[in-house]
């Protein structure tokens, strides 16, 4: 099964699956060979995102301090390397895939693919949902998976955990306050991950859950059911 330049992985009962990206082509051709070739042309509608733009903003506030690159650029290598390798269990995926729940219940802050322009200057778009809840609470695994990453202190993430639901598909939590969990933790859903914190470049204290599926950072809440109204 090929989707545009993407080759999937089909699972033993034949099940496959993918992901969109916040800037997307509006069409890809989905191909399946074998005994019975097909193919379909897949629309990919539009979302609108919000847009903030922000003048007078401190060019200190935006940009890193010089000296801490090299620190930036190596964090970015052990969180490429996290995501790297394919965990094939298809009994994990299948779990994963009849259905998430939200590592944390709370208000939600902020949203996928929204992005601000400090002083003209685009910055890089928001790829995760933000659920605003005080310090210290509980952080859990929204599905199955197996941890690749666990690092109390990131520049830009601070306390940090990916957790692999197999096949190149993981869930990241960000600026957390504790890191419960070590690489290599298998966790089911519902298990203890860690603390929401404000570490890392955050304003105040929440949970940022990003997804990714392969090099495509996805939604959330999209695989999430609605947030509990009014959240507890």
């Amino acid at each position: 099964v090929r989707l545009g330049e993407e080759l999937l992985d089909v699972l033993p009962d034949g099940t496959t699956f993918a992901g969109f990206g916040r800037d997307a082509p509006p069409e890809v051709e989905l191909v399946v060979s074998g005994p019975a070739n097909c193919s379909q042309t897949l629309q990919v509608a539009r979302r609108e995102y919000n847009i903030q733009r922000v003048e007078g903003v401190p060019q200190a506030t935006v940009t890193p301090p010089p000296e801490q690159l090299e620190r930036i650029r190596r964090e970015a290598a052990l969180v490429a390397d996290a995501r790297a390798p394919s965990i094939e269990r298809p009994e994990l995926i299948e779990k994963v895939l009849a259905g998430f729940v939200w590592p944390a219940r709370g208000p939600i802050s902020g949203v996928y693919g929204s992005q601000r322009f400090y002083n003209g200057e685009p910055r890089n778009p928001h790829f995760g949902v933000d659920v605003a809840v005080p310090r210290g609470t509980p952080v859990y695994a929204p599905a199955p998976g197996v941890v690749t990453l666990a690092e109390p202190d990131l520049y830009f993430s601070g306390g940090t955990v990916i957790l692999d639901h197999g096949y190149r598909l993981s869930s990241t939590f960000l600026h957390m306050s504790e890191v419960s969990v070590q690489v290599g933790d298998e966790l089911q859903a519902g298990d203890l991950i860690g603390a929401v914190g404000s570490t890392g470049r955050a304003t105040g204290p929440h949970l940022d859950w990003r997804m990714n599926w392969r090099q495509e950072r996805i939604d959330p809440q999209l695989l999430a059911p609605p947030m509990p109204n009014p959240a507890p």
